[in-house]
């Protein structure tokens, strides 16, 4: 699998100015791209146009040569969004319920429930979980739909910072186990030194910088102690 955005331009009704400009990037099958930089400069909207969800106004984004359509990656926005009357499990399979080719069976949730160490809470609501354990349920949905390209916007962005790094090593153990694609949106740039292959900036000026994260893998927390995950850290600062 490959996405491929080339020279995307989006402008929203009623504006003169676009939010991104002639934007091009490529995310290969099993990478982790984080997208980073100031709030305004379009890193939403750049999943929104991938999940079909918004079209650009310019150019084109394609996975393996293909128009994206509506549907053909998994998306987990900013807020969880479980459905607050139905419990963790039947949150987990509404995915069988939208798409019918997903073979998506109530064992292989349960067991998935069980994985993640939800396997006490199957038939919990929403609102018996903490936020971390709200953000795994989302994250098996998105993950369980069966799709190759995952989106996630800022999923740990209003969690505290113990349960942030629970998160961020549970979500790296997940993905590494599925070969997933993963594009991530964060303003933590800790985090994303720590979880990322590579990071994309946006820039103000509609531009943007790709950075090659060099630490090998796995990877382990210890590491955002490190002085070289330190320095790069500082780099990313200084070009915000």
């Amino acid at each position: 699998m490959t996405l491929l955005l080339e020279n995307v331009s989006y402008i929203f009704p009623k504006e003169k100015t676009p939010v991104i400009s002639e934007l091009s990037f490529t995310v290969q099958q099993g990478e982790f791209v984080s997208l980073i930089g100031k709030s305004g400069t379009g890193k939403s909207t750049i999943l929104k146009l991938i999940t079909g969800l918004l079209n650009p106004t310019g150019g084109k984004i394609t996975i393996d040569k293909q128009p994206i359509s509506l549907g053909e990656v998994g998306y987990m926005p900013q807020k969880d969004l479980l459905l607050p009357w139905r419990t963790i499990i039947d949150n987990i399979m509404i995915g069988t319920e939208i798409q019918k080719d997903l073979k998506l069976s109530k064992e292989d949730a349960r067991s998935w429930i069980k994985k993640v160490g939800l396997k006490d809470y199957e038939q919990a609501y929403p609102h018996q979980l903490s936020g971390g354990m709200r953000q795994r349920v989302a994250f098996l949905r998105a993950m369980l739909t069966g799709k190759e390209l995952l989106l996630l916007d800022e999923p740990f962005g209003a969690l505290d910072s113990i349960t942030k790094k629970e998160m961020q090593a549970w979500l790296l153990s997940i993905w590494q186990e599925l070969d997933k694609t993963i594009v991530f949106i964060t303003h933590d740039l800790e985090e994303a030194c720590y979880l990322s292959d590579r990071i994309i900036l946006l820039k103000e000026d509609k531009t943007l910088e790709e950075i090659t994260v060099p630490f090998p893998r796995p990877r382990h927390q210890e590491i955002v102690h490190s002085q070289p995950l330190v320095e790069l850290r500082k780099e990313l600062e200084k070009k915000i």
